[in-house]
């Protein structure tokens, strides 16, 4: 199996452009940002405080999270239910920082992980894909921008959803985001020794993803 590691901050376009990249090359795409979502939004649900690692370690008992692909297209089901867009959320995506600092939650959903790469070819987008997750992969992508880059994007993804963010506030959670995720304690995120950086600042989302493919065919014909 060929095994795709891109890892990157948040707001990088990790999730569209592995999607995408993954699609032409014929592999599977698989969002482990999504499965973090996802604990984080039953941490919400339940009114449990996200950065309180023992109790968010508490619901992993009640929670069960699968990834089912309909045609080619990742979907996230939380106790048998869709969330694929509830965990889109500008508070999903600030829960899922902070239970993904939450070692219990790591191994909750490592073998998860690690099971859907030994099965297929794939593409996998997280913050610790090519350095704990799938450290013998073939290609491991470090993908990221300007944090300004990064905001801009985000902010209108959310302005196209109706959300009421200000790019301030959009630009103050993405750098509070970055913080949490480069200093946590367990994974944090951090180019894998191997990786190659791909900064798609200046670039289209076209003209990133041609070199993403462009990356993966020249590892894996080397």
């Amino acid at each position: 199996m060929i095994n795709v590691a891109i890892d990157g901050p948040a707001g990088a376009g990790k999730s569209t452009i592995a999607r995408t990249a993954a699609k032409a090359l014929g592999y599977i795409y698989v969002d482990t940002g999504a499965l973090y979502r996802a604990v984080g939004v039953y941490a919400l649900r339940r009114g449990v405080d996200t950065k309180n690692a023992d109790a968010v370690a508490q619901t992993l008992s009640d929670i069960c999270v699968e990834l089912k692909f309909i045609g080619d297209i990742q979907h996230v089901f939380l106790n048998g239910k869709d969330v694929s867009e509830e965990i889109r959320t500008p508070a999903a995506s600030m829960a899922a920082s902070d239970v993904s600092a939450v070692p219990g939650v790591r191994q909750f959903l490592f073998d998860l992980q690690r099971n859907i790469a030994k099965l297929n070819d794939c593409i996998m987008d997280g913050r610790d894909i090519g350095t704990v997750v799938l450290p013998e992969a073939q290609v491991k992508i470090f993908l990221t921008a300007s944090p300004e880059a990064r905001a801009m994007r985000r902010y209108k993804e959310l302005q196209e959803k109706g959300a009421q963010d200000t790019f301030k506030d959009v630009l103050a959670d993405l750098k509070q985001r970055d913080y949490n995720d480069s200093h946590r304690a367990v994974a944090p995120l951090k180019p894998a020794a191997d990786s190659i950086l791909v900064d798609t600042t200046a670039l289209t989302l076209q003209e990133s993803v041609e070199k993403v493919i462009s990356v993966v065919q020249s590892k894996i014909t080397d």
